[in-house]
């Protein structure tokens, strides 16, 4: 007897919309819209919420935190790991300066928290520096840690297929 469906489909696809697809692949989008929405999102964080809480305060950063790594993850699973080695820390860069300088305008503005007061012009540098060294740490920790995952599950996919072949080729491939 003929089976009706295949055990194995040959291929799945999920079409994307174009426009999102294509924002995605844009580290000059992606990166700035992520440093403005977390900047804006932490100015209000601490301005509206109690501060006081330390589980609201550990909620907001983790919810922060998933918004700036998710967003990278985004960005970054479009391409081979190969290219993340420099898209890793050209979006933390580009995200960084995105969020300094929308921090300046808040400054400006007298909206941006500083502790419990508002920042003024002359806390901007050192705002700005802090942004830079952990957000280029935290987003290339992460993206070699997505790395790591990547390979192991690919490997473990390739074993479990018994085409452990395939993996020592593409290792070789790559290493000459």
């Amino acid at each position: 007897m003929t089976p009706y469906f295949p055990n194995q489909t040959l291929e799945f696809r999920i079409e994307e919309p174009p426009a999102f697809r294509k924002f995605t692949m844009s580290i000059a989008e992606m990166a700035i819209v992520t440093g403005v929405l977390f900047r804006l999102y932490r100015a209000l964080a601490m301005t509206v919420g109690p501060t006081t809480n330390w589980l609201y305060f550990g909620g907001t950063f983790v919810l922060g935190l998933l918004f700036i790594l998710g967003m990278a993850t985004l960005h970054l699973g479009n391409f081979p790991l190969h290219r993340w080695l420099w898209r890793a820390p050209v979006f933390a860069l580009i995200e960084a300066a995105a969020e300094s300088l929308t921090s300046f305008a808040l400054i400006l503005a007298h909206r941006e928290p500083i502790g419990s007061e508002r920042a003024h012009p002359h806390d901007w540098l050192e705002i700005a520096g802090r942004t830079f060294l952990w957000r280029v740490v935290g987003v290339c920790l992460f993206a070699l840690l997505l790395a790591g995952v990547v390979q192991f599950v690919r490997y473990m996919l390739l074993r479990r297929e018994h085409r452990l072949h395939t993996a020592v080729a593409v290792h070789e491939k790559q290493s000459h």
